[in-house]
């Protein structure tokens, strides 16, 4: 982004005690502030759609009125931030309630969700996060990488492990209240061997650090002075870990995933670190999600999302800024990412409980096989122009050294499989031709196995995306 956005006009009051009468018998005025409203537009975006100056600003003190009188306030006294609980928001907090904390139902059959997709959604985010902070490494190369645990050999690759590696942290840590120790943690964990081991799991101490393009010179943030940082982060973890204000008794009440976003947003708007603010500040989002129950966001990944619209991403940011800490605008543009990310979520889902059936088929008539190693099957007959290790199959399903190395060599004994040695370690190729497709099955068996396996070689099997 070269330029910043237009800020609004500071003049409200003024305009507001010169239009009220006038306003009020104006209904194209009220109507067009109503539907501006309702898609919660910035300043900056009145200038295409309204071509009149001293008009535009009527429009926006209109509606800036009205928000002002739907305003919620965040219980942060360090850095007083509203928000509206737009009619959009309400309805998307519902559908999440509805899919990330319950049971997962597709054509009113419960998804059986495996360890393995798990390891795929982690995956995905801690690549997309990575190449959303400058990481230079492809999807495709990355995710070899992780899945054949390969050492990384640039630092858009130790930063894509470094992710990978702090996601799976805040799994493990998700049952413990927010702490600066365990922030400092994720930091440490996110830029590990990415910058320079003086900052790494440290707070700035300094105030040299600005949020800007590097290469046009334009500063959108100037962060907080580095002696309140202490302070604001104190309170950042009081905030995410006070569940008081849900009680009956309570004030104010802030549904979980607008606090998870929130604290997103603070930690971007504080930038206590030198680097690696914004991976930090999007783990903290998935460790608070998980936290309060949302148990789905395993399997999302929003990064990938965001990193379709990073200038979106970055606006979402600066309106909230200059518009008077509206923090509406940097929770649609998240409430939109997750929803994106739940529908790509839900139809990958519904694939994969095609590959379930197709799984089962195969177990049926393969005989000694279990369901893991026919997963495993189908798994290598959709990638059959890729050879597997036993590392990476211990990555993809998430099991032991030896529990690997034994499905691979039962299937390579049962003839679907091709096992030669490379170097040091065992590669396994899926056998196109598969001529003992079951040497103890008897020749009907023989022939439906055969058929269940031409089915997914030949693409009929619903294959997977990467």
């Amino acid at each position: 982004m070269k330029s910043l956005p237009e800020k609004p006009p500071l003049d409200l009051d003024q305009i507001l005690g010169e239009f009220t009468h006038s306003a009020l018998d104006d209904a194209t005025l009220r109507s067009d502030a109503a539907e501006y409203n309702r898609r919660y537009l910035y300043w900056d975006e009145l200038k295409y759609r309204i071509k009149d100056t001293e008009r535009r600003k009527m429009v926006w003190a209109l509606m800036k009125f009205i928000r002002m009188m739907r305003f919620e306030h965040v219980p942060y006294r360090s850095l007083p931030m509203v928000y509206t609980l737009t009619p959009t928001i309400i309805r998307s907090l519902h559908e999440f309630d509805q899919y990330l904390s319950g049971t997962i139902r597709i054509h009113n059959k419960t998804i059986r969700l495996e360890q393995s997709y798990i390891i795929n959604s982690l995956m995905e985010e801690a690549i997309a996060s990575s190449i959303l902070e400058g990481a230079a490494t492809t999807r495709i190369h990355a995710k070899k990488m992780l899945r054949r645990g390969q050492k990384p050999k640039t630092e858009g690759e130790q930063m894509v492990i470094n992710n990978y590696e702090a996601m799976k942290f805040i799994l493990a840590h998700k049952d413990e209240p927010l702490t600066p120790e365990l922030m400092l943690d994720i930091h440490r964990l996110v830029t590990r061997e990415t910058i320079d081991d003086l900052h790494v799991g440290r707070f700035r101490t300094s105030n040299d650090i600005v949020v800007g393009d590097p290469v046009s010179g334009v500063v959108y943030h100037q962060p907080p002075d580095y002696a309140q940082i202490a302070a604001l982060i104190e309170e950042l973890c009081t905030f995410a870990n006070d569940d008081e204000e849900a009680g009956p008794a309570a004030d104010t009440y802030v549904h979980p995933i607008i606090k998870g976003i929130i604290l997103h947003y603070l930690i971007g708007d504080i930038h206590p670190f030198n680097d690696g603010n914004g991976r930090t500040a999007r783990t903290i989002f998935y460790w608070y999600v998980l936290s309060r129950g949302y148990w789905l966001f395993e399997y999302m990944s929003i990064s990938r999302i965001i990193l379709r619209s990073k200038k979106k991403y970055a606006l979402a940011y600066l309106y909230t800024e200059y518009d008077d800490m509206d923090l509406t605008y940097f929770i649609n543009f998240n409430i939109t990412c997750i929803t994106e990310a739940l529908h790509d979520l839900l139809a990958y889902l519904e694939r994969k409980q095609t590959e379930q059936n197709a799984t089962k088929a195969i177990i049926k008539e393969i005989r000694d096989i279990n369901a893991r190693q026919a997963a495993i099957l189908r798994s290598m007959m959709e990638h059959s122009d890729e050879f597997f290790t036993i590392r990476e199959l211990m990555q993809m399903f998430d099991v032991v050294y030896q529990t690997a190395r034994t499905d691979l060599i039962h299937l390579a004994d049962l003839g679907f499989l091709i096992q030669e040695k490379r170097g040091r370690e065992f590669i396994f190729i899926f056998n196109e031709k598969c001529s003992l497709w079951n040497e103890a099955a008897d020749g009907e068996n023989r022939h439906k196995s055969q058929s269940v396996l031409e089915d997914f070689r030949t693409g009929s099997g619903n294959r997977r995306p990467e």
